[in-house]
């Protein structure tokens, strides 16, 4: 690795973060487009900077000619989710993917470290199309819940202040922490249907107001303004009775008025 070139040799890095975050979030979507509850909640991701990269190499002893090959994480995708049972199922979809290969993993959640982080760990292969042709690089694929995001990145800012030296009473109070958020994850999953039920209804109410919104929009320029008024005022007086199905009936119904309106315009 040439020290004086690190930004051309870091840009296929940041090609590769964006094209993962990218389909993460299309996961998101495209769950949520089809009324699907989501296993991943966010995702985001970044490039380790020089020094981190230099800091790294020191500690571990890499020779700079070496450090793409020894550093697994200079590509790291984040995905959080809500609930333990939805990380199983991450790390069952990046399996499936072809466009990335699974090549380590780290099981943090069963085996906590001392310190008391807990989180998955994948090491993946990934292609990018550069000018220079395609490069496989890896990343780093960290999979954890909401609870051990907060608790990692506490940790990470006290290990940063402290280095190797913490004070022993700040590890106790951190692996103390820890252990309320195994509990706390524990709770969350003991209700875990309940809130996915209340979070798809909320989902759905949100499309089908997004299609009915759209429909009425559509059908302002084509339809008599008065019709569109009438249209307007029976949508938000089902709306506030707050029952999904009668607006998903209101939702058909307008369907079949808006591709009427449209047969009509294209004779």
């Amino acid at each position: 690795m040439e020290i004086q070139l690190w930004r051309q040799i870091l840009d296929p890095y940041a090609l590769a973060v964006d094209e993962l975050v990218l389909k993460f979030n299309h996961i998101i979507r495209e769950h949520r487009a089809k009324h699907m509850y989501p296993p991943i909640e966010q995702v985001n991701g970044r490039v380790k900077t020089i020094s981190s990269i230099l800091e790294k190499a020191q500690k571990k002893k890499i020779e700079l000619d070496e450090i793409e090959n020894e550093i697994d994480d200079i590509a790291g995708i984040r995905i959080i989710c809500q609930f333990v049972e939805d990380i199983d199922r991450v790390v069952q979809i990046i399996h499936d993917r072809e466009d990335m290969e699974v090549i380590e993993e780290k099981n943090y959640i069963a085996d906590r470290k001392e310190s008391g982080y807990s989180s998955y760990h994948m090491i993946i292969s990934y292609v990018v199309q550069t000018i220079d042709g395609p490069k496989k690089i890896n990343a780093e694929i960290q999979i954890r819940t909401l609870a051990m995001n907060f608790w990692a990145t506490i940790e990470h800012s006290l290990q940063y202040k402290y280095k190797e030296n913490m004070p022993p009473l700040l590890r106790e109070k951190l692996w103390s922490a820890s252990e309320a958020i195994v509990l706390l994850d524990s709770e969350m999953s003991s209700v875990r249907s309940e809130i996915m039920d209340a979070q798809n209804s909320f989902q759905r109410k949100a499309n089908i107001t997004a299609d009915i919104l759209n429909n009425i929009q559509n059908l302002y320029n084509l339809a008599n303004k008065r019709e569109v008024v009438k249209i307007q005022d029976e949508f938000l007086k089902i709306y506030r009775l707050d029952d999904l199905s009668k607006l998903e009936n209101f939702n058909k119904q307008l369907d079949v008025i808006s591709e009427g309106y449209r047969a009509q315009s294209l004779k």
